[in-house]
């Protein structure tokens, strides 16, 4: 299974009112499920014996399985499914008793159904929420003509997230405090130059003001707090 690349990414300007809705949000461009979803996961049929499951899913160093019957995704399975499905250490039962059970113990009397999915097109922040209501780990991709085409998984969001943020290009990371309204964003970028914006994250909200994190880099890094200073912007870091 091949990660997809890293997208390059963009601040975005601000529009008429305030330009962000909810307590976080990023601005980029590559924000895409496909964008960072891992391709052609490992898959498995629904009469898999739960013991191949295991088999790969240890051979791939991954943790969950899609359920294909053909080209329809039918289920899910995880590592931790599979495991509780194993008989206990403390069972009366023999060794070939054992075996017997297992080999004919298969994937569709474990997996998840109906199985929660992302779509290629959303955004990667809703595919993370989705995650967080549902309390899992990991959501089959579909692409256009309903087909699976992907997996995103915890990792991938966390790969996004420091991606996004600018962690692997260097520069310096400055936390802003402003007010919320309109132009604040403008403000704090013209006094950024001639530094480059890397990323820019924002959150907050409360008593009329927000926090900007960015990460700039390039020309006048030394005195990029001066500046900003100079503007009449609160920096925090």
């Amino acid at each position: 299974m091949e990660p997809a690349g890293a997208a390059k990414f963009r601040i975005a300007s601000e529009t008429n009112g305030s330009p962000y809705d909810g307590p976080a949000r990023l601005y980029t461009a590559g924000m895409l499920v496909r964008d960072w979803m891992t391709r052609n996961p490992t898959t498995v049929t629904p009469d898999t014996p739960v013991m191949d499951a295991l088999k790969l899913l240890k051979e791939g160093g991954f943790r969950r399985l899609p359920v294909m019957d053909g080209d329809r995704l039918m289920g899910i399975t995880t590592r931790k499914d599979l495991k509780d499905a194993m008989p206990s250490k403390a069972t009366t039962l023999s060794v070939w008793e054992l075996n017997y059970l297992l080999s004919k113990l298969t994937v569709e009397e474990m997996m998840a159904r109906p199985v929660i999915t992302a779509a290629e097109g959303e955004y990667m922040e809703d595919a993370a929420l989705r995650m967080q209501e549902h309390h899992v780990g990991g959501l089959p991709v579909l692409n256009d003509a309903g087909r699976l085409s992907g997996i995103i998984t915890t990792m991938d969001v966390l790969r996004a997230f420091t991606g996004i943020l600018g962690m692997r290009e260097g520069g310096q990371r400055l936390t802003l405090d402003m007010p919320d309204v309109p132009g604040s964003l403008e403000r704090a970028t013209g006094a950024i130059l001639p530094s480059n914006i890397i990323s820019v994250a924002t959150f907050g909200g409360e008593n009329g003001r927000r926090r900007f994190v960015m990460r700039v880099s390039g020309e006048g890094l030394k005195d990029v707090r001066d500046r900003v200073r100079a503007a009449g912007i609160d920096v925090l870091d």
